[in-house]
């Protein structure tokens, strides 16, 4: 059974990221990392819908980067 979208936001949400509400329309969200704000996320669709694959793709890339950078530092 696939993850739900609202699952992806808890888990940036953990991972330090926050929405950004002046960027997107409507059931899009763009999720950014304050430390590092070109790591960036763009989920589409509402909470209760279906993760695809590339959104849960993104969200772990998005996820590896920010503790990849923040061991460096």
């Amino acid at each position: 059974m696939p993850r739900k979208k609202r699952q992806l936001k808890q888990d940036l949400r953990r991972a330090g990221f926050i929405e950004d509400t002046q960027r997107g329309k409507g059931s899009h969200a763009t999720w950014y990392h304050p430390r590092f704000p070109d790591i960036s996320v763009l989920i589409a669709g509402h909470d209760g819908d279906d993760a695809r694959h590339y959104d849960e793709r993104n969200v772990r890339e998005a996820i590896a980067e920010v503790q990849r950078r923040g061991e460096v530092s």
